[in-house]
């Protein structure tokens, strides 16, 4: 799952919908953009083609997970970037204005009654007059070359979704971390280091992308997030997570894809309650278990230099090497399974007693069906 096939990319803001299922394999609660697009209007997909779920981009699932709302959106960001482009935006196209060329910057906003607006970003200033509307649910700022954002943005008490992607923000503005209520939270594709240790103040944080930075580190304040449900970190400089991840308890879906893994994580396998792992384009060699991860429902490895596919449970979804061979063999290991244990309680119930069989056999076969007359 190289870093140009990655289905849709960017797409619109938290629309959508995901449960990891047989069916759907989404994920309800995980928030963000669904597999590979931002919250999806309309239901943002977790598959990857082969017969997952449809809004894949040939055979490689969408990034993003998504969250269901009803309300109206912006039209989705361009696809999202490669590594090496993502590091052009952040690095060596500092002074570029980021969306040059394709088009004026727009900023769109969102207020209690579902009214989407959209205003104009001019010489990279957000326009004055959003701060004015105290009462916004959403903000849409990406791709519009910002290097800084306002203190007046904590004004906006009331704001639960705020995209910042795609800028050139080399920090967290300080008044992002001062919104009480902020549950969706876009950072991708800047040029940040690090979070600030004000960002554990977001503790209604429910989904965080941060993909296509510069985090050498985890960022420490992230374990303070109890209500986190989706981290992206793909497209980063991971080689380690820290040994308190276990701590956020409530997260489901993990994307570490593009960094710098030379083996597999062990924290990861104190992780029970996580659905999604996306540990594409590594450096990682070998697996170990990971059947012991009860809730795991869709592993991607692709793009790792391992030799067989990593050993899961039957309910998980493998995305790599080899992986469609492994499951149309478990597949076909299940159903010989179900049809042998149909076989055998066909068997069982169409034998009849013979009348040369002597009473305790037949007694036994009896008592095998409906328990002995002690027992009824």
């Amino acid at each position: 799952m190289g870093p140009g096939r990655r289905g849709n990319g960017g797409a619109g803001h938290e629309w959508g919908s995901v449960g990891v299922g047989t069916a759907g394999r989404g994920m309800n609660e995980i928030g963000g953009r669904g597999l590979n697009g931002r919250e999806r209007r309309g239901g943002a997909c977790l598959g990857r083609g082969r017969g997952l779920l449809p809004g894949g981009s040939g055979s490689h699932w969408p990034r993003r997970v998504a969250m269901a709302t009803a309300s109206p959106a912006p039209p989705p960001p361009p696809p999202r970037r490669s590594r090496r482009r993502s590091r052009c935006r952040s690095r060596g196209a500092m002074g570029s204005g980021g969306s040059s060329g394709r088009g004026a910057r727009l900023a769109a906003a969102e207020g209690p009654d579902g009214v989407e607006q959209r205003l104009e970003v001019r010489g990279r200033q957000v326009p004055a007059e959003l701060w004015a509307q105290q009462g916004l649910r959403k903000l849409y700022l990406s791709d519009a070359g910002l290097r800084e954002v306002p203190d007046e943005l904590a004004e906006l008490q009331h704001l639960r979704t705020l995209a910042l992607d795609g800028n050139e923000l080399m920090e967290v503005p300080e008044a992002v971390c001062d919104l009480p209520h902020l549950a969706h939270l876009y950072l991708g594709r800047n040029g940040l280091q690090g979070l600030p240790p004000a960002f554990a103040q977001l503790q209604s944080l429910r989904c965080l992308w941060i993909e296509g930075n510069f985090l050498a580190h985890f960022p420490r304040a992230l374990l303070q997030l109890p209500e986190l449900r989706s981290l992206q970190l793909g497209d980063n400089r991971l080689c380690r997570l820290p040994a308190a991840l276990p701590r956020m308890a409530g997260l489901r879906g993990l994307w570490l894809y593009g960094n710098r893994f030379q083996e597999f994580p062990p924290v990861l396998l104190r992780m029970d309650h996580i659905r999604v792992l996306d540990l594409d384009r590594n450096r990682i060699a070998s697996f170990p278990d990971l059947s012991g991860l009860a809730s795991l429902r869709l592993l991607s490895y692709d793009h790792n230099p391992v030799r067989q596919p990593p050993c899961v449970g039957d309910e998980v979804q493998l995305v790599g090497d080899g992986a469609q061979e492994y499951m149309e063999a478990r597949q076909e290991r299940l159903q010989s399974l179900q049809r042998q244990q149909e076989e055998e309680e066909e068997g069982t119930e169409a034998a009849p007693a013979s009348p040369e069989d002597g009473p305790e056999d037949g007694e036994g076969e009896f008592a095998a069906l409906t328990g002995s007359p002690e027992e009824t």
